[in-house]
């Protein structure tokens, strides 16, 4: 009989312990199912996805700067200037001729220097001046960008007359319109972003809100076929063809 009772009494603990056991772990459920509905609706709030996209255009410059130095060296330094005054209108003569026009034509500051003669024994300069140098830049700034293209690889025939004149860089070819097609970029880099975002969430069934913030990148000038690019931005000024490239970098909440 005792032995019965302390079995029923046993029973009863045991079932006593289970069924405490059984409560603490619904609580734990419905206190985990309230953590993971409020992280839930915390993540929904401030979802979001970021997204970059970019647009480009091919533009063709509409101006183009060069400048031609014609350079004299004399014995003394009024003979080399006299020597480039002399070679100045014909210089001009030659431009006008290729179609350039006068006003298109302007005189840089001229700039004038002395060389020193060397040691024949030592190899060493001396203080001795050899010869006077001077140099007159000119410079030419037309919308006829291809004549100044091929200006810049025709003007050695001044050689042949005597003509000192070497190109004082290669020509730099502009596009006017730059600041107008810039926005435009940014408004399709934009649009590409968006898209981007949206094929992104597809698989998800999710879709793509508002925009949350939005920053613009440095904007790539490049020649057509070029992939050069720089943090800073680039901005090719060889060629007459160029490729404008935007980046805008878009957040946007998900729905």
């Amino acid at each position: 009989m005792l032995k019965y009772l302390e079995k029923i009494r046993r029973k009863s603990m045991y079932e006593k312990i289970k069924d405490f056991q059984l409560a603490i772990l619904g609580v734990c459920i419905a206190l985990g199912a309230i953590f993971a509905a409020l992280v839930a609706t915390n993540n929904l709030s401030n979802n979001n996805i970021q997204v970059t996209g970019s647009a480009y255009e091919i533009v063709k410059s509409d101006s183009a700067n060069w400048t031609l130095t014609i350079t004299a060296k004399e014995p003394t330094r009024l003979q080399a200037y006299k020597t480039v005054q002399k070679q100045i209108p014909e210089v001009k003569k030659y431009l006008v001729s290729k179609g350039i026009q006068e006003n298109q034509i302007e005189l840089l500051l001229s700039n004038s220097y002395e060389t020193y003669k060397t040691n024949q024994n030592t190899g060493y300069g001396t203080n001795i001046v050899d010869k006077y140098v001077y140099q007159q830049p000119i410079k030419i700034s037309t919308t006829d960008v291809e004549k100044v293209k091929e200006l810049s690889t025709e003007y050695q025939v001044l050689f042949e007359k005597g003509i000192n004149v070497a190109s004082s860089g290669d020509p730099q070819y502009h596009y006017s319109k730059l600041a107008d097609l810039k926005v435009s970029l940014l408004e399709k880099a934009t649009k590409d972003a968006k898209n981007r975002a949206k094929s992104m969430l597809k698989s998800n069934h999710n879709r793509v809100g508002k925009i949350r913030s939005a920053k613009m990148g440095v904007f790539q000038i490049t020649p057509v076929d070029s992939n050069d690019v720089s943090d800073s931005g680039y901005n090719d000024l060889s060629s007459i063809e160029k490729k404008v490239t935007a980046v805008a970098n878009v957040s946007f909440a998900i729905k």
